[in-house]
């Protein structure tokens, strides 16, 4: 099947963050390193308002990128029409430089369950999710995203591995990859397999941004350690080590930090972004 011909993503291989109301001040005066922003869909569909007022300001200033959580790309029923005309409204006017969704599910049953539920990696499975970004790409008229989860159980009935299982979506779809780092440490550590060997095994080619964040440790009943991506404090050093694994298979690529939980102040996160624009500093092209 031929890759659909939709605009094709314009972010810089820069360093971006997720935009938060209290940086709007801090990021008009002095961005720092940032300069491009990611928004969540779901927070810009209303109309009017100081939010987007906002966004419209930043637009001038800085590439945006869309990022999705409500699609439900991996759940079993339709696509919600209404959240998918909204959607499109909302990237019509703003027009912004690339929109991403999970690799994941969140409504049953017209319920919307406010999490990023897995899925088992299975040829239905696949045909399902294919389906849905099918009809979102030529619904929005534009190419989307897909980023991997983080995992906290592993399915015994799939027979795909989440990068396979990936590479295949992209290919029947013509969809393109967000990679997120810490989601793969944090599957790694929790599931037992290497996050080097993940990535070694992903489809690099396709990746077009690649996401950074905190988490946390927990423990689950039997004392053993349990990773939780809370997005809620700064990347761990072992996610920076990932991250330059990482770049030096895919090259440089757009790289947000990701802080939604316990929101810092700018100057905490004008640091992270520092250390992820000085990791895209001398990779190779």
């Amino acid at each position: 099947m031929p890759e659909p011909e939709f605009p094709a993503d314009c972010l810089p291989a820069a360093v971006g963050v997720g935009y938060k109301p209290q940086h709007f001040s801090s990021l008009c005066d002095d961005p720092g390193a940032v300069t491009w922003l990611e928004i969540h869909a779901e927070n810009y569909m209303g109309e009017g308002g100081r939010p987007l007022a906002q966004l419209r300001h930043l637009a001038e200033h800085f590439a945006i990128s869309v990022h999705g959580v409500g699609l439900s790309i991996g759940g079993s029923g339709p696509l919600d029409p209404d959240h998918l005309a909204r959607l499109k409204h909302l990237l019509g006017w703003l027009n912004p430089a690339s929109f991403s969704e999970h690799l994941a599910w969140s409504t049953h049953d017209g319920h919307f369950l406010n999490d990023l539920l897995p899925l088992p990696y299975t040829d239905a499975t696949l045909a399902g999710v294919c389906a849905h970004i099918d009809q979102v790409q030529d619904f929005l008229g534009r190419k989307m995203l897909l980023e991997n989860p983080s995992s906290y159980l592993a399915f015994e009935q799939s027979t795909w591995s989440e990068p396979e299982f990936l590479a295949e979506i992209a290919r029947r779809t013509g969809c393109e990859l967000l990679l997120d780092v810490n989601n793969v440490f944090v599957s790694a550590s929790n599931l037992g397999f290497s996050p080097h060997g993940y990535v070694d095994a992903y489809p690099t080619g396709k990746v077009r941004e690649i996401h950074l964040g905190g988490h946390d440790t927990d423990h689950d009943e039997f004392g053993a350690s349990l990773l939780i991506d809370n997005h809620g404090r700064a990347v761990s050093d072992p996610v920076w080590s990932l991250l330059d694994y990482t770049l030096a298979a895919t090259g440089p690529q757009p790289l947000l930090i990701e802080w939604d939980t316990d929101v810092p102040d700018w100057v905490v996160l004008e640091a992270e972004a520092a250390r992820a624009d000085a990791a895209l500093t001398g990779v190779s092209t």
